[in-house]
């Protein structure tokens, strides 16, 4: 028997999430919006979109105000992204239709224009938080309200530019501005451990002056609490993940880093997730 995924994105205001039942309820309908979106397009990247949803939409619909900006760097999960937008009413279905299609504003990564949402496109890895130290200053400059959060894979610490941008952030004591690194533990070619050691990532950023804690990723609750707290200076929240989390064959998994879904898969997922 084959599992419909039909659910309302009618939602005219962020509800609060921070008791259990809603936040699972809200968790398991954006996941099986996530899963009919991408087998219905043939695109893959569902293992990394999986690992960050949770974060995503525990930004949308408990942190992000409307002074808030919010850039995805890590921008091949843009499907978990658009999932979160429609969970409030800000896409239709009718536009996860079109996603990754021709002429669609949906790309696979986030794009340069279109959604007022997005600030930025995104996915060359290593830019985003670039990005987002440079708004955050405007804005401090500017005295302009608001946060500015920066969502980045651990992969992406790879780059030289997310440790210049670091450098940058902690110099000019941006305390207007906050990391979140999906820590999965997984890249395109392997463990992040195989491909270029990073732990203990939190220390690392700590020694460049930035406060940082450890988390669940997948903990709703602990997700608000750290996101929602204020302290002195910028900060980062190093969000421990599990990639393809909730569907089995894809957990821990780096194969679903690139493979689409054929139907029996699909079905199997479904099953797991409505289950």
């Amino acid at each position: 028997m084959k599992i419909s995924t039909a659910v309302s994105a009618s939602n005219p205001a962020p509800p609060d999430l921070r008791g259990h039942l809603d936040a699972r309820a809200l968790l398991r309908q954006a996941k099986l919006r996530l899963l009919q979106m991408h087998y219905e397009s043939g695109v893959g990247h569902i293992g990394g979109n999986l690992s960050v949803l949770d974060i995503l939409l525990c930004l949308h619909h408990c942190i992000l105000g409307k002074d808030d900006d919010l850039i995805l760097s890590k921008g091949h999960a843009a499907g978990a992204l658009y999932i979160a937008l429609w969970s409030r009413g800000l896409l239709s279905d009718e536009d996860l239709k079109r996603f990754h299609k021709d002429a669609t504003r949906l790309s696979g990564h986030p794009p340069v224009s279109g959604i007022p949402s997005i600030p930025f496109a995104t996915g060359s890895l290593g830019h985003g938080l670039g990005l987002a130290a440079g708004m955050a200053l405007a804005k401090r400059i500017r005295s302009l309200p608001g946060r500015v959060l920066c969502v980045t894979s651990d992969g992406e610490w790879n780059e030289g530019s997310s440790w210049e941008s670091l450098i940058f952030i902690a110099h000019q004591a941006l305390e207007n501005l906050t990391i979140i690194v999906d820590a999965n533990g997984l890249q395109g070619f392997g463990t992040t451990k195989e491909v270029a050691a990073l732990d203990p990532l939190a220390d690392k950023f700590r020694a460049f002056g930035v406060d940082t804690i450890e988390v669940d990723g997948h903990d709703f609750d602990a997700l608000t609490v750290a996101l929602g707290n204020h302290w002195p200076g910028p900060r980062a929240i190093v969000a421990k993940t599990e990639k393809g989390h909730g569907v089995s064959f894809m957990a821990n998994r780096m194969e679903w880093h690139y493979l689409p879904l054929n139907e029996d898969l699909y079905q199997q997922a479904l099953r797991e997730i409505a289950g």
